[in-house]
């Protein structure tokens, strides 16, 4: 994919978050894009994220639905709102809840799918259903509440 990813619009005094922040190095640095109304995030697991040989850590699998919720609530609320990506203020969102089922082990030797479907826009709230896939199976299913994060996050406040 060659167009930007959500991730890429977000100020740089708010790109450090371990999953989703493109300028923490020693982070996952997850990348997320539309395809037509679902967003779709791919992501290759490495050897640190095993759980037990051969799958996937939990953790990792909570991680990429997260991150992937709350890119997925700020390109929607871009959307929702008929603004550019780049305009600001900027939309950025935290999570207020994260809901995951584990449906099966995840593979650790396949590329992760991670796609969301916007559910709900409410105010400053924006609720994200995913799915995550590993060789075309879904593996985990998840729910992310995102609330637009309040301005004392970067006020110092």
């Amino acid at each position: 994919m060659s167009n930007p990813a959500f991730q890429d619009f977000y100020p740089e005094n708010l790109a450090q978050c371990y999953g989703c922040g493109r300028l923490n190095e020693r982070g996952l640095q997850i990348k997320t894009h539309w395809e037509g109304d679902e967003s779709v995030t791919r992501y290759r697991p490495r050897p640190e994220h095993t759980a037990i040989p051969g799958f996937v850590y939990g953790g990792l699998i909570a991680s990429l639905v997260d991150c992937h919720g709350t890119g997925t609530a700020a390109a929607a609320m871009y959307r929702h709102e008929g603004r550019a990506m780049d305009s600001l203020p900027a939309f950025r969102f935290v999570t207020v809840s994260l809901h995951v089922d584990y449906l099966k082990p995840t593979p650790i030797d396949a590329e992760l799918e991670i796609r969301g479907r916007v559910k709900e826009i409410k105010g400053r709230r924006v609720v994200v259903e995913a799915t995550l896939s590993a060789k075309g199976v879904v593996t985990a299913r998840g729910e992310v509440v995102a609330a637009q994060m309040p301005d004392s996050f970067t006020s110092g406040s």
